[in-house]
């Protein structure tokens, strides 16, 4: 299968990790967001990427140009028609999603596949405000996207066979990550498991039971765990953890899905993790802790 070119609307945290995938990758990715302020702002964010990995020898300058290259910023959607594949990766709102994706329906070819990379809404009713909703599919990356080589590739309910099989091979050759069918439920499988993780920590927290610090350790130490669950709710945004704890307590409406008052706080305070420097730890410009 050959794809050389793919669109990602929404260059925030994910879509940065994802246009930085692809165009590495090989691809001509086409960005689009709310202004070219925001896209000028996430290039330069994927360029720092790239020195940190020059830093530690895993990338050259003359690779790190090429990816560069490959990164073509777009006035608008309407842009974007040419592109094989086109992924969606804006903020958790399901009315803004869907103006995307009718207007994405309108503008790309009936061979474009559509596809979000929503963690928590549901691909059916995304795709039906589509004249093609079989097109429409769930590519749903897990962070750090250029690190984590896993992709849930979510069926909504009419999704096509030929849609499935299309994602599939993109992102097992084209990307080269591995990829898991996932019929549409709310958090689908690993953020429904991993915000339970995080919410049941910081219950554990509130309790007194042990520290912010000792619960990350217990976990990373314990269980061999990249970050403990506190660390990673400051990498993956705690505004984010909340609002896909919420929906998920709306959808199932099991208690378990109950965002912990800790968290509320944390993102009533501005405390959002790494995108604002603190969260339950403290952060540099680079991501890293201090």
């Amino acid at each position: 299968m050959t794809v050389r070119k793919a669109g990602v609307i929404g260059i925030g945290t994910m879509g940065q990790g994802i246009a930085e995938m692809l165009a590495f990758k090989g691809l001509d990715v086409y960005l689009v967001d709310q202004s070219e302020d925001k896209l000028a702002a996430a290039i330069a964010q994927i360029e720092l990427s790239l020195d940190k990995q020059i830093e530690k020898w895993a990338l050259t300058q003359a690779e790190k140009k090429q990816v560069l290259n490959r990164l073509h910023p777009m006035k608008g959607i309407d842009e974007l028609a040419g592109c094989e594949f086109v992924i969606e990766t804006i903020t958790e709102e399901l009315e803004a999603k869907k103006a995307i994706f009718e207007e994405l329906d309108r503008v790309c070819g009936p061979e474009v596949i559509l596809a979000s990379n929503t963690s928590t809404l549901s691909l059916t009713e995304l795709a039906s405000v589509t004249a093609r909703p079989e097109r429409v599919i769930g590519m749903h990356f897990v962070y750090p996207v250029t690190k984590n080589d896993l992709v849930e590739i979510v069926r909504g309910l009419q999704t096509s066979d030929a849609t499935f099989e299309r994602t599939k091979q993109f992102i097992e050759v084209v990307t080269n990550k591995k990829g898991v069918m996932v019929f549409e439920s709310p958090g689908f499988v690993t953020t429904r498991l991993i915000c339970l993780f995080i919410n049941e920590a910081l219950h554990v927290l509130e309790e007194g039971v042990a520290s912010v610090e000792d619960i990350d350790s217990a976990m990373r130490i314990g269980y061999s765990f990249q970050y403990g669950p506190f660390e990673m709710a400051d990498r993956f945004g705690l505004d984010s953890v909340l609002a896909a704890l919420e929906r998920m307590f709306r959808e199932y409406g099991e208690l378990k899905y109950r965002p912990s008052i800790v968290l509320k706080k944390m993102v009533r305070a501005g405390h959002l993790g790494v995108k604002t420097g603190i969260g339950f730890f403290k952060y540099d410009k680079d991501g890293d802790r201090t």
